[in-house]
């Protein structure tokens, strides 16, 4: 088996897309400040993209406000047409809460479907950066 190692870059253009996003679906409880992105090569995960929360414990005791980072995986992300990296980073914002506290929301809930809601949200995208 042939160890590959994992290397992380800032991802300036996922972040001026997540920017994007935000501002045209008014997704005001999304503090784009509080959000990091990177890109990563060398990982063997079969995800396009990855989320990542701030831990409360690590809020506190690091006495930092909640974050989030934004992991692409280069061997996907990367291959994608524009629709559909703003298709993936729509899908990763909605695992963000409403609250912003460093949680995550899983795919599915009582009231959401995170599969459904991306789609949704990308039509509208689509329709108001037109």
């Amino acid at each position: 088996m042939r160890k590959t190692s994992l290397e992380w870059t800032e991802a300036k253009d996922v972040k001026r897309e997540i920017n994007k996003i935000v501002k045209t679906l008014e997704l005001s409880h999304i503090k784009t400040s509080r959000i990091y992105c990177y890109r990563t090569s060398g990982s063997r995960a079969r995800a396009y993209a990855r989320t990542w929360m701030m831990p409360k414990i690590f809020q506190k005791a690091l006495e930092i406000a909640p974050a989030y980072v934004i992991e692409v995986l280069s061997k996907y992300y990367d291959g994608l047409s524009e629709d559909d990296k703003s298709k993936v980073l729509i899908h990763e914002l909605l695992h963000i809460p409403k609250n912003f506290s460093g949680a995550l929301l899983s795919h599915r809930g009582r009231y959401r479907h995170i599969g459904r809601d991306a789609n949704t949200l990308f039509k509208e995208y689509k329709k108001r950066s037109i």
